[in-house]
């Protein structure tokens, strides 16, 4: 009986590097977000309260210093909107466009990492109306969608749509979790430091 060398091969062709990324460059940045987010959510959910996480000199509380950080986080947001939109050729703009969208977005997520620890540590999750339950939960999906986009830029030869889909997905949770916070602590006690 002869074998044919070639015959465990045959009808197998290996992926065409040129026809896109396979399903695991989206299935791993998808689960690290479902994590982040769940984790963010457990913990808490179950840590206890402290009522407080920081504070910051000139500032009546803690809940205006995470307003306004918050605020702050939004507006760098907003600077990656425009750089973007620049990266893209939708906006004229200069050639250090995308050292300008690099740096707000680092900026902004470093504004928003204390108000997150506020939040988780001295608030905790909480559901008691619709508003907080809203903020809490997109507060979650905030962190992890993040995470997946920064998972997604080191991926290779990715759709033109997916970066600024899950951009503006990222930028739309963000702008929903000021909402329900920074604003409604504006509205509620006024624009006070």
């Amino acid at each position: 009986m002869t074998v044919d060398p070639n015959a465990a091969t045959q009808g197998f062709r290996p992926p065409d590097p040129a026809s896109g990324p396979g399903a695991a460059r989206y299935l791993v940045p998808a689960l690290v977000a479902g994590a982040v987010a769940v984790g963010l959510g457990v913990y808490g959910n179950t840590h206890d309260p402290q009522g407080t996480a920081f504070n910051l000199a000139g500032f009546s509380s803690t809940s205006a210093v995470k307003s306004w950080l918050a605020t702050a986080a939004i507006g760098f947001a907003v600077v990656q909107v425009v750089s973007a939109l620049m990266l893209y050729g939708r906006l004229p703009g200069p050639g250090w466009s995308g050292t300008l969208h690099r740096w707000s977005g680092r900026i902004a997520f470093l504004l928003a990492v204390p108000v997150a620890v506020h939040c988780l540590y001295a608030l905790g999750y909480q559901t008691y109306e619709p508003r907080v339950l809203w903020h809490s939960l997109l507060g979650c999906f905030f962190f992890g969608a993040f995470s997946a986009k920064m998972l997604l830029l080191r991926s290779e030869r990715l759709p033109g749509w997916l970066l600024p889909v899950v951009g503006g997905l990222v930028l739309s949770v963000l702008t929903v979790v000021w909402l329900t916070s920074a604003l409604w602590f504006f509205r509620t006690f006024g624009v006070t430091t």
